[in-house]
C-alpha cells in the first residue's frame, strides 16, 4: 500500500509537470503566432495589425487566460502603430500647390467730397463692379458736418482699378496709405501640415477599425481626435489667409468740406441766447449780492455789536483809571527881572 501510494504521489507530480509544460509551450506559441502575425502585417502595409492570432493557436489561447503582459504587449503594438502612422504621414503627404504669390493687402484712403451720400453710393457702385462688397460702415455727425468710414472687400486683382476709381468719388484726397504682405509660404506650411495630419487621421481610422479591445480602441480614439482637431484648426486659419489674400481690404473716409469762418461765426451767433446768457449773468450777481447781505445781516451785524459794546467797554475803564490817578503839583511863578 505505502509503495501504490508513493506511485499515486509520484504520478500526480509527474502529471502536473506535464501540464505545466504543456502550458509554457502553448504561451510560446501563442506569442510567436502573435509576433509573426504582427511582422508579417507590419512588412505589408507598413502598420502592425491589433489582436492578430493564428487560427490554430486560437484554441490553446481560449483555454489560457490572457495575462496582463499579453495586454501590455497589445498596448505596445498600439502605440508602435500610432508611431509608425505618424511617420507615415512626414513623408506621404502632398503639398497643395497654391497657384502662384498669395498677398494681402490693405489700405487706407481718405476723401473730401461735396455730397456725403452721392459719394458713398459712387463708391458702392465702384467696388461692386468689380465683384467686391461692403464688409462695415459708420457715419457720424448730422448735416453739413456729417461723415462716415466705409470698409471695403475688394478682388486683389482689381486693387488698383478699385484705387484709381475712388479717387475720382471725392473732391480731394486728403490721404492715402497702403501696405502689402506675402503669406505664400504661411499657406503652403499650413498645407503640408493638413497634409501630413489627413494621413495620419487615415491610419488612425484604419487602426480603429480593427481593435477589438477596449482600451486600444479609447488610446486610438483619443489621439484620432487630437489629429481632427488640429486639421479643424490649420482649417480655418489657411481658409482665412486665402481670403485675405483674394479679396483686399479698403477703409475708405468721407469728410465733408470745412465751412467757412464767416457762416461759422454767423451761424454761431444767436441774440436771443445772448440776451439769455446775460440776463442769466444779472440774476446770478443779484443772487450774490442779496447772498452777501444776508450773511452781513445775519452773522456780521451781532458780531459788529459784541465787537462794539467791548471796546465802548475797554475805552470807559481806560477814562477811569486815568481820572483817578492824582494829578502833578503846578510850578510856581517865575519872578521877572
Amino acid at each position: 500500500m505505502k509503495s501504490q501510494g508513493i506511485r499515486v504521489g509520484g504520478g500526480s507530480r509527474t502529471g502536473f509537470r506535464f501540464a505545466f509544460g504543456s502550458l509554457l509551450v502553448t504561451g510560446v506559441i501563442l506569442l510567436a503566432g502573435c509576433s509573426s502575425a504582427a511582422s508579417t502585417h507590419a512588412g505589408a502595409a507598413g502598420v502592425p495589425e491589433l489582436g492578430a492570432v493564428p487560427a490554430a493557436t486560437a484554441a490553446p489561447a481560449a483555454m489560457a487566460a490572457p495575462s496582463t503582459a499579453s495586454r501590455d504587449s497589445a498596448f505596445g503594438s498600439l502605440q508602435n502603430a500610432a508611431d509608425a502612422s505618424g511617420s507615415i504621414a512626414t513623408g506621404g503627404g502632398a503639398v497643395p500647390d497654391v497657384g502662384g504669390p498669395l498677398i494681402v493687402r490693405t489700405g487706407q484712403l481718405d476723401l473730401r467730397v461735396a455730397d456725403l451720400d452721392a459719394a458713398i453710393s459712387a463708391a458702392e457702385r465702384a467696388v461692386a463692379a468689380v465683384g467686391g462688397y461692403v464688409a462695415e460702415s459708420q457715419r457720424s455727425g448730422d448735416g453739413d458736418q456729417a461723415s462716415a468710414s466705409v470698409v471695403f472687400r475688394v478682388p486683389a486683382a482689381r486693387w488698383t482699378d478699385v484705387l484709381v476709381a475712388l479717387r475720382a468719388v471725392g473732391t480731394k484726397v486728403l490721404g492715402e496709405q497702403t501696405s502689402s504682405q506675402e503669406v505664400t509660404a504661411q499657406v503652403v506650411d499650413l498645407g503640408a501640415r493638413l497634409a501630413n495630419l489627413r494621413v495620419t487621421e487615415t491610419a488612425l481610422q484604419g487602426i480603429m477599425d480593427r481593435a477589438t479591445k477596449i482600451p486600444d480602441v479609447l488610446a486610438v480614439q483619443a489621439q484620432l481626435t487630437d489629429v481632427r482637431g488640429q486639421i479643424e484648426e490649420l482649417t480655418a486659419e489657411q481658409q482665412t489667409l486665402q481670403n485675405q489674400a483674394a479679396l483686399a481690404t479698403l477703409t475708405v473716409t468721407f469728410a465733408p468740406p470745412p465751412a467757412v469762418a464767416v457762416t461759422q461765426v454767423r451761424e454761431g451767433w444767436d441774440p436771443a441766447s445772448q440776451i439769455d446768457q446775460a440776463t442769466a449773468t444779472l440774476v446770478g450777481l443779484g443772487q450774490g449780492l442779496a447772498g452777501a447781505g444776508i450773511w452781513l445781516l445775519i452773522v456780521g451785524l451781532p458780531i459788529f455789536v459784541v465787537v462794539g459794546v467791548l471796546g465802548l467797554i475797554g475805552f470807559l475803564v481806560i477814562r477811569h483809571v486815568r481820572g483817578g490817578s492824582p494829578r502833578p503839583a503846578a510850578l510856581p511863578p517865575v519872578a521877572e527881572a
